[in-house]
């Protein structure tokens, strides 16, 4: 490819389509249709006529969601709730 320019960084995708939004969280596309439909990941955003996932807010739906921990929290939030505390 002589035209294009080289690039010494690697850059993930910041829009994905819909199989691509759905294989990064690692789920299938029904359930990942059933978690955007209940809120437990973002609607798209509209490109003219294709939806696009932002990959940033991918991830921060991903934080949410509850984990297998004892308290039903994330481990990020634990962690600033133990430094917090921990500075008081």
């Amino acid at each position: 490819m002589p035209n294009q320019r080289y690039d010494p960084y690697s850059y993930p995708p910041r829009g994905m389509d819909h199989v691509a939004a759905a294989r990064y969280i690692g789920v299938g596309i029904r359930k990942f249709d059933e978690m955007v439909s209940d809120k437990r990941m973002p609607k798209p955003k509209q490109i003219d006529g294709r939806e696009i996932w932002d990959r940033v807010e991918l991830d921060s739906y991903f934080t949410d969601l509850p984990s297998r921990n004892a308290d039903g929290g994330n481990r990020i939030d634990a962690f600033f709730a133990t430094a917090a505390a921990k500075q008081d």
